[in-house]
């Protein structure tokens, strides 16, 4: 007997006692059965929805504010999707079963996913669910309904198994029904590389409502002038526009009919548009996220062909060239000396000099990078301004800004990286200012949580990094920027105030995107009371899965080229106590010199013990730890880490000294 037979029947005894727990439920239900795609079951499959025979790929945030994207398990043997419905008792009774299926085949790498398609269900209450029935698995929330019909979902614990290789749905039906585990082998026919003998098993659990499946007839009616060209000129047009950002200016009908496939796959893997802000966390200015309804009218225009329709073309009628700067003309204008990018290897960080020409000193309200080649600059950091893909312009709050001092040397940063093709890049800064007889009253601050201490071990796919600043006065906060690289795999971004029991998440990145990275300015700026800490947790994926991975066999340490990794959050802030006539750079060195703790307190208890230093910072601190524990407590505490501040300050100061990005 071969070791997946063996595996299948192990696995068929460990579930029988599970599934006979549902054999009454499901003679009360009602479940025909047929195999090999035949009916053999007593019940007409007239109600049951047609499932689909191949699972498009798809995007979607669980309850944690994590997403799960298809093809992401392109590797697994198989893939689990299991629908499920707050109190619903069919899905309750299905929890044992479900818990078994983990512990079968986590360790065959095969991934068992639920499904909530339900528009009542919101994450709080999924969470709340879950937690009750003590089932730990990710709920995808698919909150357009676009995932549950292209599956064929129709009722409450229906399964779904795919088999990777070809996205084929080789097994969609009840979990298990009168003694027979069909999930489990299906799932067991796949590893072992055998043919599955079930295909389908018809079920009868509560109905989950899908509305528009009802009206698939009226999408065809979508009006192309009415509904979708008012989405992409207000989502997508200012990008995919000529001489814009974009690959393809969407200005008319036709180019949008040619891309229309392009755009469904776009929307539902979550790639366009290209912000990736959690919209159930925060509010920001800007936000980008499409709505649940312009998602829906959207795809479902394309399934329906794309049609024209009648009536003018509004994206033809409109169509304007990207502009030269989004901000419109520069007060001053920037050039840096052009650097020849090679084709390819590894291109040191270059830091140019520009000497500010102004005479007399002014305060920066705004900034745009405008580089020469899009595809080499991977960012830019500077006193002035900061570029990275996706973050081109820098607008302060109103009545917020930098003092440029006349005459002076402004230090840029450029990372270059090659693609392929030699090339020359040229950017330039244009910088906006106040006018001279407005200045603003508000001094904005910027500042980085970052964590020198990363260290990743080899094919780990979710390896979890903690580094915090702490404010030592009152503040507001107004934006945030997090920044990692190729591994980045999520950010979040929280509050911890003084006595408080629990964190305020203040920004969600479930997915974090190396080829587009901004910052997140607050629609309302948030008030920081004095001791309140800001967390940031990164999430790192060096496996095989990640399709942007260099290299998964290597261990992965903090380090400046895009093969190395960062945790590195910009924060623009002021202190609410100062202002242009009252500075107080005491508390900037507070807040700086705080961040030196908050890399190595991977607890957040206010101290460090020696199991947590780590990277980077473990020989260096290691062995003068005596000497920095004045007390002998085997801690190290905020009020004794003044000699290591110091010793970091230099390198840290003058790399922050560069560093705008987002700020």
């Amino acid at each position: 007997m071969s070791f997946a037979l063996r595996e299948a029947v192990s696995m068929k005894a460990k579930l029988i006692s599970v599934a006979l727990a549902s054999v009454a439920a499901a003679a009360i239900i009602g479940v025909g059965l047929s195999a090999n795609g035949q009916t053999v079951g007593a019940i007409a499959a007239a109600a049951q929805v047609k499932v689909a025979e191949r699972a498009e790929d798809f995007r979607l945030v669980d309850h944690k504010s994590k997403t799960q994207l298809l093809s992401y398990y392109k590797n697994a043997p198989a893939v689990v999707i299991i629908a499920q419905q707050n109190g619903a008792k069919a899905f309750r009774d299905s929890a044992a079963e479900i818990k078994a299926l983990q512990a079968a085949f986590g360790t065959k790498e095969v991934p068992v996913l639920l499904l909530n398609s339900t528009s009542a269900d919101n994450r709080d209450s999924i969470a709340a669910e879950m937690k009750s029935i003590g089932l730990d698995a990710p709920v995808l929330i698919d909150d357009t309904q676009l995932v549950g019909e292209s599956l064929g979902v129709s009722r409450v614990a229906q399964a779904f198994v795919i088999q990777p290789k070809t996205w084929k749905i080789v097994y969609s039906g009840p979990i298990s029904a009168d003694k027979k585990t069909y999930v489990a082998d299906a799932v067991s026919s796949l590893i072992a590389g055998t043919p599955v003998k079930v295909s389908t098993a018809e079920i009868k659990t509560p109905l989950i409502a899908f509305p528009n499946r009802d009206r698939k007839a009226d999408f065809a009616k979508i009006s192309y002038q009415n509904d979708i060209a008012p989405i992409l000129a207000k989502n997508c047009v200012s990008c995919h526009a000529e001489g814009g950002i974009a690959p393809f200016a969407m200005n008319n009908y036709e180019v949008v009919k040619q891309f229309a496939p392009m755009i469904r796959e776009a929307i539902r893997t979550d790639r366009m548009p290209p912000y990736n802000a959690d919209p159930h966390v925060g509010n920001f200015k800007g936000d980008m996220n499409l709505s649940v309804k312009d998602t829906q009218t959207l795809v479902h225009w394309v399934e329906a062909g794309s049609p024209r329709g009648e009536g003018a073309d509004p994206l033809k009628v409109n169509a304007k060239a990207a502009p030269e700067w989004e901000l419109g003309e520069p007060d001053l204008v920037l050039t840096l000396p052009s650097f020849d990018v090679p084709a390819s290897g590894v291109v040191d960080y270059q830091n140019p000099t520009l000497k500010n020409p102004m005479t007399e000193g002014r305060w920066l309200r705004a900034s745009t990078i405008k580089v020469g080649d899009r595809q080499a600059v991977h960012h830019l950091l500077s006193p002035v301004g900061g570029y990275a893909v996706g973050a081109e312009s820098t607008v302060y709050p109103e009545n917020t800004g930098t003092w440029v001092e006349p005459g002076q040397t402004l230090r840029f940063q450029m990372h270059y990286t090659p693609y392929g093709k030699a090339a020359t890049d040229t950017t330039k800064v244009g910088l906006y200012f106040y006018p001279k007889d407005k200045p603003p009253s508000i001094v904005r601050r910027n500042a980085v949580v970052l964590n020198a201490g990363i260290e990743i071990k080899p094919n780990e796919a979710r390896h979890k990094e903690t580094a915090y600043s702490t404010f030592p006065a009152a503040a507001t906060l107004y934006s945030v920027f997090p920044h990692a690289h190729y591994r980045g795999e999520n950010v979040e971004v929280s509050l911890l105030k003084p006595g408080a029991a629990k964190e305020e998440l203040i920004l969600a990145l479930p997915k974090y995107d190396f080829n587009w990275q901004r910052g997140y300015e607050f629609a309302t700026p948030i008030s920081i009371e004095p001791g309140t800490k800001l967390i940031t947790r990164y999430e790192y994926d060096n496996s095989k899965n990640n399709p942007a991975n260099p290299d998964p066999s290597i261990t992965v340490k903090w380090g400046e080229q895009s093969h190395e990794e960062m945790q590195y959050t910009a924060f623009g802030f002021r202190w609410n106590e100062e202002s242009v006539g009252n500075l107080k750079p005491e508390y900037q060195q507070a807040l700086d010199d705080s961040r030196t703790i908050g890399m190595m307190d991977v607890n957040i208890d206010g101290r460090v013990a020696k199991d947590e230093v780590r990277g980077r910072m473990a020989q260096m601190l290691l062995s003068n730890w005596d000497k920095v524990d004045a007390n002998g407590d085997g801690f190290l505490q905020p009020n004794e880490m003044d000699s290591i501040n110091k010793m970091m300050a230099g390198r840290i100061n003058a790399a922050q000294g560069q560093q705008s990005i987002g700020q």
